[in-house]
């Protein structure tokens, strides 16, 4: 098998590129912020002590955690259009099926991070007067985000190279952008292997970022 690189037009292909790795910066963000809030919700009622929240709570996490992501992908793909008697789009169907999965694994993270946080200081809360609600937003939450701040963005670089699989749906996204430019120039091999070395460059440096990060914080604590 020969490979010539020389022979794409870089110009071209990122003008295919261009939109999906915009998707795919956009999915992630949006899947990422609506993952933290809904998982934080999660986190709380698992943390309640209240069957009536718990067990939902832990079954919706358990279940999602469970189930392949592609699987999820395409039930909602197929499903939701049915259950709402109108077709919903592939890049839709993505951020809504995205956000929903992964609070699932966000909501694991913050549980961890605010059962990091003394219990001293959740009952020194409530002794100042404070509610339940008051505690947590203004004492647990803020230490817990800062705690796990290095582990929810690793998630969101796993999320990030998790986009790729919109491809099963036909989303365009950035992978979808280097299959349109491979076969434009009949060179699948070639723009599959740049493809590759683009999510590397870009996972690789994220993740640079992150262990600095966690280093900071480490210092300041």
């Amino acid at each position: 098998m020969n490979l010539d690189f020389a022979f794409l037009n870089w110009g071209v292909i990122s003008s295919f590129v261009a939109k999906g790795f915009f998707f795919s910066i956009q999915l992630t963000l949006v899947a990422m912020l609506g993952g933290i809030a809904l998982g934080t919700v999660l986190a709380l009622m698992r943390l309640s002590g209240k069957k009536w929240l718990v067990m939902p709570a832990a079954f919706y996490v358990n279940t999602l955690r469970s189930i392949p992501l592609v699987m999820v992908i395409l039930w909602f793909f197929l499903l939701i259009p049915l259950l709402i008697g109108r077709p919903m789009g592939a890049e839709l169907s993505a951020i809504i099926t995205f956000t929903v999965f992964e609070a699932a694994y966000y909501s694991e993270i913050m549980r961890a991070g605010i059962q990091s946080v003394p219990k001293g200081q959740v009952h020194a809360g409530y002794a100042v007067g404070m509610t339940y609600a008051q505690c947590m937003r203004l004492v647990v939450l803020p230490q817990a985000f800062r705690n796990m701040l290095p582990v929810l963005l690793t998630q969101t670089i796993i999320l990030f190279q998790d986009t790729s699989l919109v491809y099963a749906i036909g989303a365009y996204d950035l992978l979808k952008g280097f299959e349109v430019a491979g076969k434009n120039f009949n060179r699948p091999v070639e723009t599959y292997l740049v493809a590759a070395l683009v999510y590397f460059i870009i996972c690789f440096s994220l993740s640079m970022l992150v262990r600095r990060l966690q280093q900071k914080i480490q210092i300041i604590r």
